[in-house]
């Protein structure tokens, strides 16, 4: 068996600090557990208290706080999905201790009652069921629980389901006063169904009267709790020789002469490229005349990769956007498949609002499927450099222009408005002076 130990020593130690509180709250103790632990270490965590149950290392209060550790790990997540459910149910319907076995069943079958029991330690659990002097629990019908987790969960490969479990009893002493396990491990979260009884008629060990500490527990060796077990070889026969064939023997000296390919695009005339670039480097400066503009547009169409060596980076895009839109929007869509793109769109929405920006944003949104979160920040500038700007003329102006703009998106159905209703609605408000503002506002009820 392969040592891969599932806790280090630091993780150990702050599990069995854990399972030692006793006497606050199981839902509290539940609370300490996610801060010391991330999401991402709740399988292996969960994996080394199961090893822990199933060798008789705990105390019964210990037992208690595991049993809801265990269940709060998945709480949120649907039922029968738990991955540790079968060893609840295993261990309901072979437990001996009355407390343990009253807890599995609230737990399992009434979560009215488990969130009862949550609200009190593991002492007073304990306490409360010798005072009432239960000695036995009937265990409920679960059947369809137990089908619910096995159409759930995947099937465990057969080599690992064949596994088995390496723990030995130590034969010396048969009461289980000081017992020593010989390595801990499990084979598969099958080899977990063994809780109490034992399958094969040996008897578990009594659960300890005080908590153990990790030597006590044999845990100080390195891959004492593992995850991998002793399982049967998989036997991979080596195939047979394949007898060789006449065929085969031109390949020993081949006769044949590999032909050279010629690169057609070779010394090609590249002047197209040479004369989009020089027109791009001015449409960055200012506007370019309608026969300079429709030029760039042709060359774009013609040959679509012209738009990744034609100068344009994300920081020119602005300057672009500003004294050539339609020029920008046809770049735009030509880099939809680029790896930059959210570069290119970062910028777009980080610019200064303006009619061309709106514009180009627009024409975007009609012409593809842009990304929900960039539509959203874009309007979310906008509203903000509505509310920031001092001169109100500009203000009324640019106010206008974002309310026919959410219009459009609206009626074109390019945003869900409920996702920004909040935000769209107050806007309306803070300039319901505005005959725009006003018209938005009645749309957005319109849409309630």
């Amino acid at each position: 068996m392969a040592s891969g130990a599932v806790l280090n020593t630091q993780e150990l130690e702050a599990l069995l600090a854990i399972l030692n509180v006793s006497d606050s709250p199981l839902e509290t103790v539940a609370s300490d557990f996610h801060r010391t632990f991330t999401r991402n270490d709740y399988f292996k965590l969960g994996c080394a208290i199961c090893m822990m149950l199933l060798d008789q290392l705990l105390t019964q209060s210990q037992r208690i706080v595991a049993f809801s550790i265990l269940c709060e790990l998945y709480r949120n997540d649907a039922q029968g999905t738990n991955p540790f459910l079968s060893f609840f149910l295993e261990a309901l319907e072979t437990s001996r201790d009355a407390c343990e076995k009253q807890f599995l069943k609230d737990l399992l079958h009434s979560q009215h009652a488990y969130r009862e029991s949550v609200r009190k330690s593991a002492s007073l659990l304990i306490m409360e069921t010798e005072e009432r002097g239960v000695t036995d629990v009937e265990v409920p019908d679960l059947s369809a629980l137990r089908q619910l987790h096995n159409e759930r969960t995947p099937a465990v490969p057969c080599l690992r389901a064949a596994g088995v479990r390496p723990v030995v009893p130590d034969p010396c002493d048969a009461d289980g006063a000081d017992l020593r396990m010989i390595g801990l491990g499990l084979a598969s979260l099958d080899g977990l169904g063994g809780a109490a009884g034992g399958e094969n008629g040996q008897s578990q060990p009594p659960a300890p009267t005080e908590p153990l500490s990790r030597e006590d527990m044999s845990l100080h060796t390195a891959g004492s709790l593992t995850l991998l077990g002793f399982e049967p070889s998989f036997m991979r026969l080596p195939p047979p020789k394949l007898e060789v064939s006449d065929a085969e023997l031109m390949w020993i000296n081949p006769d044949y002469s590999p032909h050279l390919l010629w690169e057609t695009g070779l010394c090609q005339d590249n002047s197209k490229g040479a004369e989009v670039r020089e027109l791009m480097s001015k449409a960055f400066k200012g506007p370019l005349i309608p026969t300079q503009q429709q030029q760039v547009l042709a060359e774009l169409e013609a040959d679509s990769r012209l738009v990744y060596h034609c100068g344009l980076t994300p920081q020119k895009l602005p300057d672009l956007v500003e004294n050539n839109p339609m020029i920008a929007i046809e770049c735009l869509l030509k880099l939809m498949s680029s790896s930059q793109l959210n570069e290119y769109l970062s910028a777009l929405v980080n610019m200064d609002m303006s009619l061309h920006s709106m514009e180009v944003v627009n024409r975007l949104t009609t012409a593809v499927d842009l990304p929900t979160e960039f539509i959203h920040l874009y309007i979310s500038n906008c509203i903000s450099s509505c509310e920031n700007i001092k001169d109100k003329y500009m203000q009324n102006r640019l106010v206008r222009l974002v309310c026919v703009f959410l219009q459009s998106l609206i009626r074109n159905k390019i945003i869900n408005v409920q996702d920004l209703f909040i935000e769209v609605q107050a806007f309306c408000i803070e300039f319901s002076r505005i005959r725009e503002a006003a018209g938005l506002f009645r749309l957005l009820k319109t849409l309630e």
